[in-house]
């Protein structure tokens, strides 16, 4: 981080309006390391100059490390109280454009499902916070107040913005809804996966498939690092996803289009990118 994020941030950790995010400040800003490591993963995707999409944004810890990594971003995200703290930490970065909207299948408007105490997994899906009801692991987990935003397509960005590099999808059970608004492939694309809602994943590969994806692997976590480093198809991923034990949780599915090519890419992108 600069100077200048650094004092930010502490400004944002100290705001008493900001309480419900400071938790999410600590863990995402101010770990050098974990910079380090997000850097040399999503080198093998982003480059300087690349366009990347950044789809449920949150504290906007992935823009910081796609801007680290050179390329112009497009971060979507719908939460008020997350909108203000990407405005004030990406206040002068004219590389950085903040869309306020939630992601899906079609233009119009959603009904978002906040949870005020942890914000990092509101959702737009009503089956996801069932889903979270009674599950191991989401104990006290709250979704207490509805708020209704505008909903944009990933079609709809492409056309006002470019075509991404690569696009990361992170809105706790609403994957398969922003897929639905995808009408071709992209280079390559991150998806979230829960225990609590694996049916959501199964149905983000089957749409993916269908738009050319043909290479899939895991981070599981907060882990940046690849469970196979190869690409393997969908439906071994799939059957990969079901046997996962509930305690995984989560992770990120990453999914390229010609996967011979950007396995050759990626090997040489780790080639090159200095060891952490």
């Amino acid at each position: 981080m600069t100077a200048t994020t650094d004092t930010r941030i502490a400004a944002l950790r100290s705001d008493p309006a900001m309480s419900p995010l400071h938790r999410s400040l600590d863990v995402y800003y101010g770990d050098p390391e974990r910079d380090a490591r997000m850097d040399a993963f999503y080198s093998r995707f982003v480059t300087d100059g690349d366009l990347v999409f950044d789809i449920g944004s949150h504290v906007g810890d992935h823009i910081g490390s796609f801007r680290r990594l050179g390329a112009r971003v497009v971060a979507v995200e719908p939460q008020p109280l997350c909108l203000r703290a990407l405005r004030a930490i990406y206040a002068d970065d004219d590389q950085v454009t903040l869309v306020d909207a939630a992601c899906g299948a079609a233009p119009g408007r959603t009904r978002l499902q906040v949870n005020s105490a942890n914000p990092t997994v509101s959702t737009a899906s009503p089956e996801f916070v069932r889903a979270a009801r009674g599950a191991g692991g989401w104990e006290g987990e709250v979704w207490d107040s509805v708020i209704e935003v505008p909903v944009v397509t990933v079609d709809a960005l492409i056309d006002e913005y470019g075509t991404p590099r690569f696009t990361k999808i992170d809105v706790e059970g609403f994957e398969d809804e922003v897929l639905a608004g995808l009408s071709g492939p992209l280079p390559a694309l991150s998806f979230e996966f829960t225990t609590i809602a694996r049916a959501v994943a199964g149905r983000c590969l089957d749409r993916l498939t269908v738009l050319g994806f043909d290479g899939f692997d895991v981070a599981l976590g907060d882990d940046k690092s690849m469970t196979f480093e190869r690409w393997l198809p969908a439906g071994d991923m799939a059957a990969h996803l079901r046997d996962l034990p509930h305690l995984t949780n989560s992770g990120d599915v990453y999914c390229v289009t010609g996967r011979r090519q950007a396995e050759a890419a990626s090997i040489a992108r780790r080639r090159l990118t200095p060891a952490v």
